[in-house]
């Protein structure tokens, strides 16, 4: 019994050593990407596909590094926990995109044009980056100018209607009517009032994301326990204190669960507003190529909305916890 003993501990001692020199799922994942890189490079494609070897050269690359991270992970500081939490989805990746090479460029199961292999919209970002830089700077003209309108006007409201009895008498119903209705049904009336198509897609983007905005504020707003109301009068606060400096504060959760929301509802309609006749933004990018079957391009697109949407909805989640880090353990 002792040597069996003696045995497992020496045996749970090599493993944690192991642990100690090596990062598994580092390892593990430069195994998967060299895996992509191998299917990209020595398989032969049903279709030809421009920038593939480029492709199986950045997979390869990308193995080398998890490789190197592997070895290097465990003797940096703590620092790199946020890496290591993130090993199984790199492990993940490496997976992904070795079924994608397979299912497409390789054995033609998903065919051209519906689908696009990894080299292809790699060859769209290489070959078009210019005309997307282009159409990302214009859909963020539009989005900051839409977004940033229809937050402050949301959050306006909603501490109005949170506030007063008698706005929230007249100004509630009527949020109630337009909120269930999509942003995307108000076109026809939007070309009759503005005076251009980019001012209407202004409109259209912020009334996507300034309603959730009011709707969320005005109930944060109105859910204040009225003791803290109480406390500040007795110390001689007025309605302005009050609002700003009681009741804005105290609803701030509920208005980030409205920035989230609207955030959300902005992108998806910012698609349908530069197809307004914009001559350029991703919205404007995604009808173009669909016209022309260019699909990669359209995934291409899809791919940069959806890494912009997630940087936006990352640094929301910062800002939000800077402004509220002195309600931890109270909300």
């Amino acid at each position: 019994m002792a040597d069996i003993a003696q045995d497992a501990t020496s045996l749970i001692g090599e493993r944690s050593s192991l642990k100690d020199y090596l990062w598994k799922d580092g390892l593990f994942a430069a195994a998967t990407w060299f895996l992509a890189a191998a299917i990209s490079r020595f398989l032969p494609d049903v279709v030809v596909w421009g920038d593939t070897q480029a492709f199986a050269l950045l997979t390869a690359i990308g193995g080398t590094i998890f490789l190197v991270l592997a070895v290097v992970v465990p003797r940096l500081p703590e620092s790199t926990r946020t890496l290591v939490h993130y090993g199984p989805w790199f492990i993940a990746i490496g997976i992904w995109f070795s079924i994608w090479e397979l299912t497409t460029a390789k054995l033609g199961w998903l065919p051209k044009p519906f689908f696009s292999p990894p080299q292809g919209l790699l060859h769209v970002y290489l070959t078009d980056w210019e005309r997307l830089l282009i159409c990302v700077a214009y859909t963020g003209r539009l989005w900051i100018l839409g977004f940033a309108s229809g937050v402050a006007t949301g959050f306006a409201a909603g501490v109005a209607l949170g506030w007063s009895k008698r706005f929230a008498y007249w100004g509630m119903p009527v949020l109630k009517l337009i909120g269930p209705v999509p942003a995307s049904a108000w076109i026809p009336c939007t070309f009759f009032i503005f005076p251009s198509t980019f001012h209407a897609s202004i409109f259209l983007v912020a009334l996507a994301s300034g309603i959730p905005v009011a709707i969320l504020t005005a109930a944060g707003v109105g859910q204040v326990n009225r003791s803290f109301y109480d406390v500040a009068r007795t110390l001689g606060a007025n309605n302005r204190y009050l609002i700003f400096k009681v009741a804005i504060p105290a609803s701030l959760p509920n208005v980030f669960v409205g920035l989230f929301m609207g955030l959300y509802y902005s992108f998806a309609v910012l698609v349908v507003a530069e197809m307004l006749g914009a001559k350029y933004g991703l919205g404007w990018y995604l009808q173009f190529n669909t016209a022309y079957s260019a699909y990669a391009n359209v995934y291409a697109a899809l791919v940069v909305m959806a890494l912009i949407c997630a940087g936006l909805v990352k640094l929301l989640f910062i800002v939000r916890e800077r402004l509220l880090g002195w309600q931890k353990g109270i909300i």
